[in-house]
């Protein structure tokens, strides 16, 4: 907050009545999150700021003050009122669309918020032309746009700036929930700067030859411009476009081109949406019933044999899309979806270097797509199934009641090394999700595995571990063994800080560490090095 003259001379009565001026003017909420402002209980707790900043030439008199809570200015993050009233409104959606089970929120979310998504458009198609009416919001104006013929992809194409009630989400070709980015549009657009590259959106008649403009790309751009009170937006829009061609080539624009930064859980969901695709696409060609699922993976690859490497990786996206978003999945609310960030302990990529490698069968399977489905032993659904029970029981033995998201893991080595106290449990937290760590211990688990095998001579496919039901027996014992795990004194110990936890060390390092009991170069970190036969009996039988 910059030093205001204006403010610095007032006395007590004076600011007090400038404060009542300003709730009167805000209806009694803070300028920033919209909440109540109550000026006896949060006396001493708010703050007057300027709505534009000095340093932007705001000007320092009454009309450019606002009134907010002090910890809501103090906290904003951002020298400008507007924007931080603007990303307030934004945290809220995104808090209501977690409750709700999705990633964050996003432009579907924006758009119902400020009333958009209500209406559906009629076009009237004219050789080289289209008219259009928005009729519905009281602008009964025809207009006229210039029909674009594209000659690669056959596909017609106008320019118009549309109201926000009849745009429409298209949650299907872009899933992405809005990211942090948010924040640097808003500045930008706030700041006068204009939109660069307009948003992708299609349309095609469904009742009564009407239908939504469905945005599929910009939603970022989108949505800080309507965050900002923007009524309408401009918009590339696909006449009657084969959607599923939208999908491939949004698909491969954050894919192979790496044209949009799709991170890669995001990517997992469009390779599972193409896999749904191939699927209907694969009955419709060979006349077989919506419900027909006797067909086989294989039977997939072999059919769109022109793609055959992308249907293979369609088929383990799905796979690993259905796991990591199955909300059951008590791990999911400990992943960090792009990269590793400060607020959760684990990275989506260690993941799947981790959990996905260790125990996803990546081939495709030749066995019908439904077999065994009525006795509950269909390999797919048993891989599944099983592979969210071990994430589960990992999030309750390492993370459910143990990580601190207001801690974090910002600097969290160098903050333990310069004395800040860091409870246990979240210190843990956040070392066993390294992903050398998280990906020693999962072989140690799939170890467990196969030695309850071995142990009552039982066959055992190696490579679709989890295509077979396990006992519960053998559940318990890779649960204690996990506590084992957790009860080992290094993940907790400060000192280590700097030799052990400070540095990244590779998968050798930590393979070596639970053999030996001693890194490499021979520190000692362990007691003693793993014994499986002790850690399957739990933590104290463990000794360790």
């Amino acid at each position: 907050m910059a030093h205001s003259n204006y403010l610095s001379g007032l006395n007590t009565e004076q600011r007090e009545q400038l404060e009542r001026r300003l709730l009167e003017r805000q209806g009694g909420r803070c300028f920033i999150c919209d909440e109540l402002i109550d000026l006896l209980l949060h006396k001493g707790q708010l703050d007057i700021d300027h709505i534009d900043p000095l340093i932007k030439d705001g000007l320092d008199s009454e009309n450019n003050f606002a009134l907010t809570h002090a910890h809501c200015n103090r906290s904003k993050g951002a020298s400008n009122l507007e924007v931080a009233r603007r990303l307030a409104e934004f945290e809220k959606l995104q808090q209501e669309a977690k409750k709700h089970g999705q990633r964050g929120a996003d432009l579907g979310d924006v758009l119902e918020k400020h009333g958009g998504a209500k209406a559906v458009l009629r076009l009237r198609r004219e050789d080289d032309r289209v008219e259009l009416s928005f009729a519905e919001v009281g602008d009964n104006t025809i207009r006229t746009f210039p029909l674009l013929h594209d000659k690669l992809s056959g596909m017609d194409t106008f320019f118009a700036s549309v109201p926000l009630e009849y745009l429409h989400h298209d949650d299907r070709i872009n899933p992405r929930p809005i990211g942090s980015n948010i924040r640097g549009l808003i500045e930008e657009f706030l700041s006068g700067n204009p939109q660069l590259h307009v948003g992708l959106g299609w349309w095609t008649p469904e009742q009564d030859g009407a239908g939504p403009v469905k945005v599929f790309d910009g939603q970022h751009k989108a949505a800080a411009q309507i965050l900002l009170g923007i009524r309408e937006l401009p918009v590339r829009i696909f006449v009657q476009p084969d959607t599923n061609v939208l999908l491939d080539a949004n698909t491969n624009a954050g894919g192979k081109l790496r044209q949009v930064a799709f991170d890669v859980a995001i990517m997992r969901h469009l390779g599972s949406t193409l896999y749904l695709e191939r699927i209907n696409q694969y009955r419709k060609m060979r006349g077989l019933a919506e419900d027909n699922y006797s067909f086989s993976e294989e039977d997939l690859v072999r059919f769109f044999r022109g793609e055959s490497r992308e249907m293979a990786r369609y088929i383990i996206d799905s796979q690993r899309d259905a796991i990591t978003h199955d909300s059951s999945n008590k791990l999911r609310e400990f992943v960090e979806w792009s990269g590793k960030g400060a607020e959760r302990p684990l990275a989506y990529n260690s993941i799947e270097r981790s959990f996905y490698k260790e125990f996803l069968y990546k081939k495709a399977l030749d066995s019908p797509l439904d077999e065994g489905m009525e006795q509950g032993r269909n390999p797919r659904v048993l891989e599944r199934l099983q592979l969210i029970r071990l994430m589960s029981i990992f999030a309750d033995v390492f993370f459910v009641n143990s990580w601190d998201p207001e801690i974090g893991g910002n600097k969290i080595e160098n903050r333990v090394l310069h004395g800040e106290i860091i409870p246990a449990p979240h210190l843990r937290a956040w070392r066993v999700a390294r992903e050398e760590v998280l990906s020693n211990i999962l072989a140690w688990v799939r170890l467990v595995i196969e030695y309850h095998f071995a142990f009552n001579a039982q066959m055992l496919d190696k490579e679709r571990l989890l295509h077979q039901p396990l006992p519960d027996t053998l559940w318990d014992r890779i649960t204690k063994f996990l506590q084992s795990v957790a009860a080992l004194p290094c993940w907790i110990d400060k000192q280590l800080g700097s030799t052990v936890f400070g540095p990244k060390q590779n998968l050798d390092y930590w393979e070596k560490v639970f053999k030996t009991g001693k890194s490499p170069s021979g520190i000692p970190i362990l007691t003693s090095p793993f014994d499986l036969n002790q850690m399957i009996q739990g933590p104290k039988a463990g000794g360790q």
